[in-house]
């Protein structure tokens, strides 16, 4: 059992956040990490898995010098539970903290964090502004153009596909049916979002 709910998450996202664009970038990683959670056989740990995800960049907004540290202490402070503190911020690994992702869960977070927003970057480009019609070999494409959403660490991505163990393809085909299956469900929770200001 959890002892933090989605909507005292939500809370405290909101909290330190308010920018729309960091906002959607919760909600699409909490949606992504759920469905992972689910075609890995973690089911029965979707919530933790989503609010890991919904929370990964909780100080990202304001200390961006002291992104995946920060957010500890602001998670202690909250009463958070530690496996959620420790999983947040080994997305960091190598980077700010050296909290290795361990869990399945961590190297998914770690993986596909940067790599939806480069497919959210890719779907912009799109006419449809969708993923829905979004293929692997469009996606590879502006995998490896770097000058495209070069902001998303091509390293990182390769590094959390190494950590899990996939081949790059395997990680970019699962991430973008992730987004894919969960598009819907981020944009309405985008829609209600804007409907509550």
């Amino acid at each position: 059992m959890m002892s933090i709910t989605r909507q005292q998450a939500w809370d405290l996202l909101t909290k330190y956040n308010e920018e729309p664009f960091h906002l959607r970038h919760a909600i699409t990683v909490e949606h992504v990490m759920g469905w992972f959670s689910q075609e890995l056989g973690y089911g029965q740990e979707k919530e933790f898995w989503s609010l890991v995800g919904l929370l990964h960049d909780l100080d990202f907004e304001r200390w961006p010098e002291e992104h995946c540290v920060k957010s500890q202490e602001l998670m202690r402070e909250a009463g958070v539970e530690e496996p959620i503190i420790h999983a947040t911020a080994s997305h960091g690994w190598g980077m700010r903290v050296e909290i290795k992702p361990e869990h399945e869960m961590e190297k998914v977070l770690y993986a596909a964090d940067e790599l939806t927003g480069l497919i959210g970057a890719a779907a912009l480009m799109r006419p449809s502004r969708s993923v829905a019609d979004m293929e692997l070999k469009s996606l590879k494409k502006k995998f490896k153009d770097k000058k495209f959403a070069a902001g998303c660490s091509r390293d990182v991505i390769a590094r959390g596909a190494e950590l899990l163990g996939w081949d790059l393809d395997k990680l970019l085909d699962m991430t973008l049916r992730a987004m894919r299956q969960e598009e819907a469900a981020i944009e309405q929770a985008m829609t209600d979002l804007v409907k509550k200001d």
